[in-house]
């Protein structure tokens, strides 16, 4: 799910892949859910990681407020790490903000 640029709160468009996402985990029992958080090259890099920080701060509590127990949610935030689109330093790109999840064995709980 991706995030307007510089900010962390759930667009109605993240809303949607959110509320497919909790109905897929509805199946899949109690298993842990991990969030990795993204930014794009615009910022700083340590700006970038409390954005990234934020924005999974953001999908947790959506979660939660569905229903998901907060102690199956581990999150870690990458910044400008990892790009889904390789771009140069200061480029904005709206793959790269973004909040991947993940659930199961091995989802860093």
């Amino acid at each position: 799910m991706f995030f307007d640029w510089d900010k962390s709160a759930i667009t109605p468009e993240a809303a949607t892949i959110l509320d497919s996402a909790i109905a897929a985990y509805g199946n899949c029992g109690t298993v842990p859910i991990m969030l990795a958080g993204y930014t794009d090259r615009s910022g700083t890099v340590q700006y970038n990681l409390g954005l990234a920080a934020r924005r999974n701060e953001s999908v947790r509590n959506y979660l939660t407020g569905k229903g998901i127990p907060a102690a199956r949610i581990t999150s870690e935030a990458f910044g400008e790490a990892n790009p889904r689109v390789p771009t140069a330093d200061g480029v904005r790109e709206l793959q790269n903000r973004r909040v991947e999840i993940t659930y199961g064995p091995g989802s860093g709980m």
